[in-house]
Parts: C-alpha cells; structure tokens; sequence
C-alpha cells in the first residue's frame, strides 16, 4: 500500500523546482568551472573542467570568442541550458578549454508562410520551438518526446521522435539552412561564419556533427501547417512483436510501441492526423515527465536500492507490474479536454500531443519539487542504451530478448520501473551520421548503483541485450545516449564517414572543436572503452577477464546465455 501510494502521488501535477544549470565556476580568481549533464555523471563518472563559460547572446558574440580562442589555441566545447546528453560531447580537453553555453541563445527569428520556414537561434528550446511555431500556424512534424532539448543539442546528435513518413521522424532532416561559427586563420579574423542551405554537400555534415565542426548559431527548419492527431494505446501479449513492427509503422504515421518483456506484453501506439473539423483538445502531460515531490522520488529510489541489495527480483516484478498499471489507468499522462481522460481517441492539436516535460516549469518553492532525475536530491540514476536496427533485423532481435525472458522470467522487471522498452521508427537519412537504414530505435532506461564497483541485479541479462543489438545486429547507436562500449568501433557502420572527416578538416583543421573523447569516438584515436578492474559494470568495457566485473561479489566474465558471443557479468552461486 505504501508502494501504491508513492505512485499516486508521483502522478499528481506539482510545481517543480528548474533543472540545475549543468555549469558551475568557482568564484576565486582562478574561476575554475566543472561541466556536467543533467544527470549529475558522465558514463566513465570523471570530472569535467573548463577555465571559464561564457553566455553569448548574439552571433557577433560568437563570433568573437571563436576568434579569441582560436588566436589563443583554447579548446571549446559547447553547451545546452539542460545539458541532457549522456556521453561527454560538452567536455573540452585539460583546465584550460572554454565551454561555451547557448542558454541565452534562445530567440526565434524569422518566419516565411510561403515557403513554411522558421528560423531559431540554436539554444530555442524544443518547447518553445513548438509553442513559436504555432502561433505561426506551422508545426515540426517530428520530434523527440522531452521538451527539454535545445535545437542545436538536437541535430547535434540526430534526435527523432518516430515515423517512416516523409522523410522520416530525425529533426536534422528538416533542417534547410544554418549558419555555423568555425576557427579560422588569421587572415580571417581568427573565426569564419559559414552559410548553409540545401543542396551544400557541406550541410550533410552539419546536419549531425556531435559538436566537432563549430558552433551552430541559427537554424532554419521547414515545417508543415499545424493539424490535428488522434492517439489511442492498445495493450496486447508480445508474441507477435516481431511481426508487428513490421507492418505498423507503415500503417500509422506517428506509431511507436513501448514493450515490457517480463511481462510479455506491448502498448501498441495507434496514431494518426486526422481532419482540424475532428473535435478533441487532447493533451499530452506524459507522467514520467511531471514534476515530482523529492520525497517520493527519494523513497522510490530507497525501495530500488534495497531490493538490489536483497537480490529481491520478486519486489521489482511486483513494483513493475504496479507502475505499468497505473499509467495505462491514468492515459499515461493524456486527458482529452486538458483536464481529464475521458476515452480512447485522444484528438487534439499537434503542438499538444507530440511533447512534453512539465518538470522544466520554474516556481520558487525550493527543492520541494522537481524532475524525478534531478541529482541535487536523492532521485532516480540510471544508463540509458539506446540503438536503432535495421527493419529486417528487428523480428530477429525481439525474438533473442524472448528467448533471454523465457530464460529468466524475471531479468527484464527493472525495466517495467522505468517504462519498458521505447521503440521507435526511424528512417534512412541523407546525413553524413545520420541513421544509415530504415529501422527501429529501442531506448532502455534501467538501474545504475551509485557506487560504480557494485554489480546489478541479472547484469548479464542487461548486458547481453546491450550487445545483441549492438554487435550481433549491427544497431547504430544514439550519439545523446549510451554507455561507452556502445560507440567502440560504431563509426566504422557509417558510409560517408570519411566525407565527414574531410569537412572537418576544412572547417576546424587544428581541432579547436575536438577533445580526446570525440577524436576516440570519430575513430581518429584508440577506442572509447576503458579496461579497467570493474570497468564492464559502468559499461566501459566489455570484459574478457573476470577482474572486469566483480569476482569479489560473486561476478565473472561468462558467454550469454543466447548470444554466445557475448561477454557479460553473471553472478555464480
């Protein structure tokens, strides 16, 4: 009952407290500043610093510190006002590099009814993105789910929201021009401002560039007249998912399932436009994105930590089927009118349905409330791996997690905790590290110890899913996501690679732009991972010894259960 009733209160709507700004400078002299992301922890747990931050708020002053950086041969990073990447893309390399921050970057600039484009300042928000747009009466077609992402954060890493339509669900593919703010010799005052626009083989690049060309200070969307959806979820057993993946996106626009494999079953996203004279205000205030009474998430957090000390599979069964329940009861966060759920179609106006995050809303009430991540209290800490396989892989791939689940019945529940499995449609892309094949994009949220030499409960099963996708499969991995060993060796599964390396050169020949992380992950220096003892728990290796996982807990390096040639850490009786 207790259980119950900590959910109940996390469904409630509550004013939250604003994420943490991901910068943070010392006020000595010395003004030494730390970087993180929103989740308080990169992947490999280490510290990033930087020598300063700055906050421009025009192009000229862009501009102008590219140019005094590159006079004076200083790394630059850039930054986003929530800074949601998990992998180390804002780390500039030693003390003395310059993070760059678009928070105040955040204007809309210009809207063309005739050829339905806007353009925005890199640091928009998707949120305001949004709103912006359909004062204007246009729309984004697609888009990731979070409203917290900025634009550049998302091209910067090919975020999508899910459709084969079109051109498909990826936001880079709607890009139609930008300006971007690269090194440059002397000669040019130090900085260059390039313009790119469709048909430049230069913007295929920048399209995605992880951050590694310059900094990107406007971009021009091509958006469509703003309509209407109508979204109902069906609960259905699994045990036609493969089959079904393979049909439905091409049925539905806007489709997408969200799988919780212990429990073998999906919630199969129906989703469509339909006519504006179809009635229905429908809105979109997807629970796990509301704000969230600290207290509740620190007791939710206590419960996991327990249970994974105890070893207490059945708990996290129980607390997992409880959570699903009580989303599908409350519409997972959909009323029809605003203010209640009433009945399956929800219909309503694009821009209130196709994104959400009301934990981003600012009141003055402390700490009281906040996003359930937010890592000044005591909440929810997880790895995400996230990686997209190509349609004709996909039945395959499902049909191996069953395989694990009718293994170990129980291994997959700590993901029911954290809404299953998100898969999402995502389409071959014209961008040099854009998605290189039709497919599908699973997103997997699951437990992370704070103590980074403590193993989880069925890590191995975790683990050989990671690696099913990624190496039997070939899945490309989410630039924004991921633990290290899923980008080990991932550039080489892109075609045009080395076209992109070849503007990169052009635009950043002395690697202002780069650090050591991205060099590794672009394949220009010895891999991402890290061997290491304990190193495969974090996922910064995959272990070939058991001193990778945590012998001393009863932990060793075996071959998976269904993919023999995976390397995980099972826990021996």
């Amino acid at each position: 009952m207790f259980r119950l009733f900590l959910l109940l209160i996390l469904i409630c709507k509550v004013y939250s407290n604003p994420p943490d700004d991901p910068i943070k400078c010392s006020s000595s002299p010395t003004k030494k500043c730390t970087i993180t992301n929103s989740y308080g922890a990169f992947p490999d747990r280490t510290l990033c610093r930087a020598s300063d931050v700055a906050y421009p708020t025009t192009e000229q002053d862009l501009i102008s510190l590219v140019a005094l950086a590159t006079k004076n041969k200083r790394n630059i990073k850039v930054s986003t006002r929530f800074s949601h990447s998990l992998p180390k893309l804002v780390c500039p390399d030693g003390e003395d590099g310059l993070v760059i921050s678009t928070k105040f970057l955040n204007r809309t600039l210009e809207t063309d009814h005739l050829s339905m484009t806007m353009s925005f300042e890199t640091g928009v928000t998707l949120r305001d993105l949004i709103s912006e747009a359909a004062k204007a009466g246009l729309a984004l077609p697609y888009a990731p789910y979070w409203w917290g992402v900025t634009v550049g954060g998302m091209i910067g890493t090919g975020a999508h929201g899910s459709s084969l339509w079109g051109v498909g669900s990826a936001v880079h593919d709607y890009v139609v021009g930008l300006r971007i703010v690269t090194p440059a010799g002397p000669e040019d005052g130090y900085a260059k401002v390039w313009t790119l626009s469709n048909g430049d083989p230069d913007l295929n690049a920048a399209r995605v560039s992880l951050g590694v060309l310059g900094v990107i200070s406007q971009v021009t969307l091509r958006l469509q007249p703003i309509f209407k959806r109508s979204i109902t979820f069906l609960e259905k057993d699994d045990s036609d998912l493969g089959d079904q993946v393979g049909s439905l996106g091409n049925q539905h626009e806007f489709a997408d399932m969200t799988w919780y494999p212990s429990q073998r079953k999906v919630i199969y996203r129906i989703d469509d436009r339909v006519s504006s004279n179809v009635s229905g205000n429908g809105l979109n205030n997807f629970t796990p994105f509301r704000s969230t009474l600290s207290a509740v998430v620190a007791a939710l957090r206590t419960a996991e930590e327990v249970q994974e000390l105890r070893g207490d599979a059945n708990g996290k069964c129980i607390d997992g089927k409880l959570a699903t329940s009580t989303l599908k009861l409350t519409a997972y966060g959909y009323t029809n009118n605003g203010i209640i759920f009433t009945g399956y179609p929800v219909v309503g106006y694009h821009n209130h349905l196709q994104s959400s995050g009301t934990c981003l809303d600012s009141h003055e009430n402390g700490k009281i409330t906040m996003c359930p991540w937010d890592h000044r209290v005591k909440g929810l800490f997880f790895h995400q791996t996230a990686f997209s396989i190509s349609l004709s892989n996909v039945k395959s791939f499902i049909q191996d997690v069953q395989k694990l689940v009718d293994l170990e019945p129980k291994a997959l529940c700590v993901l029911d905790l954290y809404n299953g499995i998100l898969m999402r449609y995502v389409k071959a892309s014209s961008a040099f590290l854009g998605k290189q094949e039709d497919g599908v994009d699973f997103d997997i949220t699951y437990y992370r110890s704070k103590d980074p030499m403590t193993p989880r409960l069925y890590e191995d099963i975790l683990e050989e899913v990671e690696q099913l996708g990624l190496f039997k499969y070939g899945g490309f991995p989410h630039w924004g996501k991921n633990r290290n060993v899923a980008f080990d060796g991932a550039i080489k599964k892109y075609k045009n690679v080395g076209e992109f390396l070849k503007v990169k050169a052009r635009y950043d020949p002395l690697g202002i732009f780069s650090s050591n992380w991205t060099d590794q992950l672009l394949g220009l220096k010895n891999g991402v991972t890290m061997v290491q003892e304990g190193c495969a728990l974090e996922g910064l290796c995959v272990c070939s010894q058991d001193v990778h996982c945590a012998p001393s807990k009863g932990y060793y390096c075996r071959p998976g259960r269904v993919y023999k040639d995976a390397r995980v850490c099972t826990k021996l009786s």
